[in-house]
Parts: structure tokens; C-alpha cells; sequence
């Protein structure tokens, strides 16, 4: 088992903090909302014990990394440009990446926002997915139907902050649930946090009950002290940058050449299997498309081995 080092480096201006295991062929992990580095612990171990050097980073606004004040600081363009930054502050000139929910989101726009330095890309539960024709927030008003969307709930500053830094123990024991089974007991087609009826805050719409299996009483106090010290407004300010990068990405070639893998969570109701159907026209060099079964949204965590054989795989081929 190689050990686990942390460290701080500077790249776009914020000082990032950054987890490391082993040595040989770099590979970059990217985590979602409302998670940290640590959701990473199980890939930490075992690709480093396969031969990578495992790069698994607070992403700008968490953990112990920078949190810049303006929204538009956490614009994709910022959160790939730390990752180059990084990238350059460890002597790494390509790597592959692989991110989970919105780590997904950047993992797709660094291999297309800087293909020169990622070989690879992996997404678990976020497919790419093509450039809308409209403003993101204007098909998300469509899609509640002036019901509850929590995206378009965290567009106002001050309120999701309000509800979530609260009480930080019950707002992750609210995220950090089997979504899949919530969903059942809700007896609603609506993914549970997500839509809804019209009031309130997303807590209202989750359960106060013990997190999931997948995380030990430690686990759980590791990522209560991370999110106790940063706060979630950093966290939702890449929220509120969906139109912005919408407008941002017009001149780009929506299009990822690298090899790719795609692991899908079969009872994720937030990103569902279905919508990384037809990815091959947008990512030609997509390999494989993995649904990994009984999984629902903290993939990594839940299904590790799954995870972590599928990644090796991938990234020995």
C-alpha cells in the first residue's frame, strides 16, 4: 500500500490542497457536490497499488482549497484552469482524469477545454452531453414547471447557504442518503432533492436519518469538519455559473476526441443511465459504457471495487 500524502500547491491564483498516492502514470480524480478529496479514498488505494500516481484534489471552494469571493470565479474555464495550474506546479505534462457528478463536469470540459495535457476521461454518473440550444437555466424553468428545482433554488446567493451551514451534520446526513430508496418511499417519479412541489428548501425534501451504508461513523465526520470549516457558498457558486458557462463555451468544438469510459450508477434518479445514451456522437472514442448495478448516486463510494476495476481496465489499455 503506498502512502497517502497531502500537500498545497498554487495555480490560478488560489492555493489548492491536494491528496497523493503513488507513483508512475498520473490520473486526476475530481469530486462532486457536496464532497471533498476523501470521496476518493477507496481509487486512492488501489490505483496507486496498480501503478498510477493518484492526484485527487479539494476543488476550488472546498475542503482546505481557496474559495474566491465572486461568482463568477467558479466559472468551468477557472475550475479547469486550476487543474492545468496544478498540473504545471507538479511537473505533469499529460494525465488522464476521471470526476464524479460535477468533477464529471469538469473532467468532460478540461478534455475539451485543454486536450493537450488529458489523454483519458472517465465519467461516473455525468455523461457529456451537448451543448444546449438555450440558457441552462431557462430549460431547468422549463422542467420544474414552477415546481422546486433545487439548481434554480441555488441561483439566489445568501439562501441555500443559510439552509445548508445550519446544521452541517443534518444537511450531509440529507445528502448522503440512498437516493434510489428514498425515491421509492416518496412514492414520486421526482428525484428526491432535486424536484418537487413549489416552497421551501431542499432540506424539506430529505430525510434526517443516518447517511448510507457506504460511509463509517469516521467517514461521516470527515466530511462534517471539512464542510464545518468551509462552508457551501463556494460549493454553490459553481451552481450559479451554469449560464455563464453556457455563454462562455459558444466557441467551442462541443466534442471529446480522448479515450473515454463512462460508468453509469443503475439507481441514480439525479443522473440516471438513460442520459448517456447516444455519448458516441459526441465522444467518438467513447470504450465502453459501464452500468454498475444496485449503485445509486455516490458511486465511488458505494460500489468501490466496481469503480476501481473498471478504472484500471481503462487506463491500462
Amino acid at each position: 500500500m503506498h502512502e497517502l500524502k497531502h500537500h498545497y500547491v498554487r495555480t490560478n491564483g488560489i492555493r489548492m490542497h491536494v491528496h497523493e498516492a503513488g507513483a508512475g502514470y498520473p490520473v486526476v480524480l475530481c469530486h462532486g457536490f457536496p464532497e471533498i478529496w476523501y470521496s476518493w479514498r477507496h481509487q486512492l488505494t488501489a490505483l496507486s497499488d496498480a501503478g498510477f500516481r493518484v492526484i485527487a484534489p479539494d476543488q476550488r471552494g472546498y475542503g482546505e482549497t481557496g474559495a474566491p469571493p465572486k461568482i463568477e470565479d467558479y466559472s468551468l474555464r477557472n475550475l479547469v484552469a486550476d487543474l492545468t495550474g496544478m498540473l504545471d506546479e507538479l511537473g505533469i505534462a499529460r494525465c488522464a482524469i476521471a470526476g464524479h457528478d460535477w468533477g464529471g463536469i469538469v473532467a468532460w470540459g478540461a478534455a475539451m477545454m485543454a486536450p493537450d495535457r488529458i489523454e483519458k476521461v472517465a465519467g461516473l454518473n455525468t455523461p457529456f452531453l451537448p451543448r444546449p440550444p438555450v440558457k441552462p437555466t431557462d430549460l431547468f424553468r422549463a422542467m420544474a414547471g414552477g415546481k422546486f428545482h433545487y439548481i434554480l433554488y441555488f441561483q439566489e446567493p445568501g439562501v441555500a447557504e443559510a439552509e445548508l451551514e445550519a446544521d452541517v451534520r443534518r444537511t450531509l446526513r440529507g445528502f448522503y442518503q440512498d437516493l434510489a430508496e428514498l425515491k421509492i418511499e416518496a412514492g414520486s417519479n421526482d428525484p428526491p432533492g432535486v424536484l418537487g412541489p413549489a416552497g421551501g428548501g431542499i432540506l424539506d425534501r430529505l430525510p434526517d436519518r443516518p447517511p448510507g451504508k457506504f460511509l463509517t461513523p469516521e467517514d461521516f465526520e470527515v466530511f462534517v469538519k471539512a464542510f464545518e470549516r468551509s462552508g457551501f457558498r463556494g460549493p454553490l457558486n459553481w451552481y450559479r455559473n451554469f449560464d455563464r458557462n453556457w455563454e462562455e463555451s459558444a466557441g467551442l468544438e462541443y466534442r471529446v476526441n480522448q479515450p473515454a469510459l463512462m460508468i453509469c450508477a443503475e439507481r441514480d434518479p439525479v443522473l440516471p443511465p438513460r442520459m448517456a445514451a447516444g455519448m458516441k456522437a459526441s465522444v467518438p472514442n467513447l470504450t465502453r459504457t459501464i452500468i454498475i448495478k444496485d449503485c445509486g448516486h455516490w458511486t465511488q463510494q458505494e460500489k468501490p471495487e466496481e469503480v476501481n476495476q473498471a478504472l484500471i481496465e481503462f487506463l491500462r489499455s
